[in-house]
């Protein structure tokens, strides 16, 4: 069960959305060379795109024939529900579950442990 309505990218979708963020405005050859390695094809792209833009992530400007696109979910909002999906999916809506999961897994060290809990003392006093 989803907390939010916010629907999934794939991971094409995704590295397209982080390459318009970063770049804030863009035509799809823009996009296309901000890809590193092997660039994937214009059609391909442009398809991506043109299915954000059904999925509303993705505004656009016409000039012509020619478009220019632009993000209309920030990487924040977008962030923020994925987050609350993935602890709802894996677990069960518990920032306990999820610090612990982080802490048995050994990606949290002392220092950071300390300071979550200053983050946690200071939200609690707002």
């Amino acid at each position: 069960m989803y907390v939010c309505s916010m629907e999934d990218l794939t991971k094409r979708e995704e590295e397209v959305m982080q390459l318009l963020w970063a770049l804030k405005k863009a035509f799809v050859k823009d996009i296309i060379a901000e890809f590193s390695g092997k660039k994937p094809p214009y059609n391909t792209i442009s398809s991506v795109v043109r299915i954000l833009v059904k999925k509303g992530f993705v505004g656009f400007k016409q000039y012509g024939n020619t478009y220019e696109y632009f993000p209309k979910i920030t990487k924040k909002s977008y962030r923020k529900a994925m987050f609350k999906n993935l602890m709802s999916d894996y677990f069960d809506g518990s920032m306990q579950k999820v610090v612990s999961f982080m802490a048995k897994e050994n990606k949290i060290d002392k220092a950071e442990t300390e300071e979550l809990l200053k983050i946690i003392e200071k939200s609690e006093k707002k």
